[in-house]
């Protein structure tokens, strides 16, 4: 016998055709209904469907097609669409928000604010709850990464330091500010690469790999610093190495090849006072 996995997709064979909706087998969890909105077209009796499963308004188990912002066990910026005297309801892409008890808030919550949150099934209700006590929930064990090595982050809150970030969805980890050329809004994803795991298990991160794929991605990040200042980079040929440096965290070398990279994409001009993108 299987239980089914609340708050994630499941894989369940449909059973019945009813006039509101398709049952699925649950297995000993009984039947689910998949709501007639979010019936695929040609669904037929004996047909195997990944749906996602979570509790409705009555507390019952129910199906849906629909893709959520994140499953049970994973982080996510949610918005919160409504507040009442329990706590806070975030929008996550279905038709039942996300419930973030007031005990469960690092601040109150206010609506139409964005908040970095773990989801997670809640002990004694069963419920699927968010947290924004994120810390809680990143794992205790040593991180298995080693130098260079790529992986998703998510940016959680900005710090005196830098940027906090969830590695991989499980640990802790932190994008200094002197190597980070562009705002990073809490939510976002992407990609960065292990500087150094510490011996407390923090993760220090950067955003350019070292080695061959350094001026690719260097040029990528000349672009964001471009796009985020107006367009325009002060720099030239003429400038110190120790500025480029101390702005960006590469050598004049590195500079230079991605300057050249994106002059021959036809993506900056280089003027006498600095960069201009096309």
């Amino acid at each position: 016998m299987a239980h089914i996995n609340l708050g994630k997709y499941n894989q369940l064979k449909v059973v019945k055709e009813v006039d509101f909706g398709m049952y699925l087998d649950g297995d000993e969890d009984g039947e689910i209904l998949l709501p007639k909105r979010y019936v695929p077209e040609g669904c037929r009796p004996g047909d195997m469907l990944n749906v996602f499963i979570y509790l409705d308004i009555d507390e019952r188990l129910v199906a849906t097609t629909l893709d959520p912002y994140v499953q049970v066990g994973g982080f996510a910026c949610l918005e919160v669409a409504w507040v009442n005297q329990f706590g806070a309801f975030l929008d996550w892409g279905l038709m039942k928000d996300l419930f973030v008890p007031f005990s469960e808030q690092k601040a109150k919550m206010q609506k139409g604010g964005r908040y970095v949150v773990h989801v997670h099934l809640d002990d004694e209700s069963y419920r699927i709850v968010g947290s924004a006590k994120v810390e809680r929930y990143l794992s205790k064990e040593q991180p298995p990464y080693t130098h260079n090595e790529e992986v998703e982050v998510m940016v959680w809150q900005q710090t005196d330091l830098g940027y906090k970030v969830i590695v991989d969805d499980a640990y802790s980890g932190m994008l200094f500010k002197n190597e980070v050329f562009t705002e990073l809004q809490p939510g976002r994803r992407l990609k960065a690469y292990v500087k150094k795991v510490r011996e407390d298990g923090k993760i220090d991160l950067v955003l350019q790999k070292g080695g061959m794929r350094k001026v690719e991605d260097f040029a990528d990040t000349l672009l964001e610093y471009l796009r985020g200042h107006g367009g325009f980079a002060p720099f030239t040929d003429k400038t110190e190495a120790g500025q480029i440096y101390d702005t960006f965290g590469v050598s004049k070398k590195t500079f230079k090849k991605a300057v050249g990279d994106l002059y021959k994409k036809h993506l900056v001009t280089l003027g006498t006072d600095g960069l201009r993108l096309v």
